[in-house]
């Protein structure tokens, strides 16, 4: 059980928005953060409970977390949980990829995950209660792939800021651990040329997961987001109590 008042990143869709279903069946207040309001107010008109304090922000920038950290404080006084969800993904051979295509990508997916720390542990420090964060990484940071440079360098740097945050946060009781999932079914798909290509021959984007899966799991299938949430929701929550600094992969032996 999560209770408390816990800030979500990327939180309009996928695994932020899995996230935010589940644990607003039990947290006392949401603080849900993306670049896409009416996505957010689709999700807020959802969810039934807790007190929402939606914003519309890029998680790369520095300024926006100044105002949510006051928007927070204002708001609930409180933080107890936060994750680090928000990302956007890149597909191109190192030598194709542009500078500022690697730019967009690190400023999202590794200063964002920076700033959300950042700015989260700040409030978590200032109850004296402790807390939990959650980082959303990916495979990619454990598993070389060709053509994923930029994403995968980002997806490493956040496990490794995981991993340092851990540290740095134990002895105010607050606990950092991250989630490495492999394929999920969610719309960052839909950015990717190759899969475009793939829902057009295999007739549907159903199918197209399941050719994707086939050929890439032992298991045979990718995660739901629900899935996902739920391991986040276990992380952040006392039954991962002497858990601190894991990164759980979570990817149908994709990496194996």
């Amino acid at each position: 059980m999560v209770e408390g008042v816990a800030l979500i990143t990327g939180a309009a869709s996928g695994i932020g928005a899995a996230t935010a279903r589940k644990l607003s069946q039990t947290a006392s207040g949401l603080v849900l953060i993306d670049r896409r309001r009416d996505a957010l107010d689709a999700l807020a008109g959802e969810l039934r409970g807790p007190e929402l304090l939606l914003r519309e922000a890029d998680v790369g920038d520095e300024a926006a977390w100044v105002e949510i950290e006051a928007a927070v404080e204002g708001r609930f006084g409180r933080l107890d949980h936060v994750v680090a969800n928000a990302g956007i993904a890149h597909g191109a051979p190192i030598e194709e990829t542009s500078f500022d295509d690697w730019r967009r990508v690190l400023s999202v997916n590794l200063d964002g995950v920076f700033l959300t720390l950042r700015t989260g542990l700040r409030l978590l420090r200032k109850t004296g209660r402790g807390g939990t964060v959650v980082v959303v990484s990916s495979v990619a940071a454990v598993k070389a792939e060709p053509g994923i440079g930029a994403y995968a360098a980002s997806k490493a740097g956040a496990a490794q800021l995981v991993r340092v945050a851990a540290k740095e946060g134990a002895r105010d009781k607050i606990r950092v651990n991250g989630v490495l999932p492999g394929g999920v079914e969610t719309p960052i798909w839909a950015q990717a040329p190759f899969f475009q290509a793939l829902v057009t021959t295999a007739g549907s984007e159903r199918a197209a997961f399941d050719q994707m899966a086939a050929m890439s799991t032992p298991l045979g299938r990718y995660a739901s987001a629900d899935e996902i949430a739920g391991l986040i929701a276990f992380l952040l929550s006392d039954a991962s109590a002497t858990m601190t600094g894991a990164l759980l992969v979570s990817d149908g032996g994709y990496s194996l």
